[in-house]
């Protein structure tokens, strides 16, 4: 029998002792890095469902119909491909509960390099973390190596 597959979240472990029981609903990511690790492993595996429910009440998205947000997120998750995910940088909740990450996605669409750098807040509602919102940076718009930046080098 083949080994497990590994998390597409690049942690390093196996996908059902990762991100599989929050995508299954067995439990809840303890911090804004798990959270932020499970959403994309749910885009590489089109787990559309937890990508909706992890979006924060004051997202803008969750203003819009839940099956035209699902839809939207179902379509982009298909025509994509998601080989890595590096964490760079990552702030505690502050005093007003926002939680950073900071991350490059490795994403391509027909071939075609999509990656982003990305600094994504999240806030606890309650019953979980939750995706709040982000600032994104294409690769070239950077001065410096994805990987190299840091919550405070991070461009504003």
């Amino acid at each position: 029998m083949p080994p497990a597959p590994l998390c597409p979240c690049s942690s390093g472990l196996r996908y059902r002792e990762c991100c599989a029981p929050f995508h299954r609903g067995e439990a809840e990511p303890p911090d804004a890095e798990r959270l932020m690790r499970s959403r994309y492993s749910a885009f590489a595996l089109r787990e559309v469902a937890w990508l909706w429910k992890t979006l924060h009440p004051h997202h803008p998205d969750r203003a819009r119909p839940q099956d035209e947000v699902l839809r939207e997120l179902r379509a982009f998750a298909q025509t994509h491909q998601y080989p890595k995910l590096v964490v760079m940088d990552r702030r505690e909740p502050d005093a007003d509960g926002l939680a950073q990450v900071l991350f490059f996605a490795k994403v391509f669409e027909k071939g075609k390099d999509r990656s982003f750098v990305e600094r994504s807040d999240f806030r606890h509602d309650g019953t979980g973390w939750r995706y709040l919102s982000g600032v994104a940076l294409a690769p070239k718009e950077l001065a410096v190596p994805p990987e190299s930046l840091t919550l405070a080098t991070f461009p504003r």
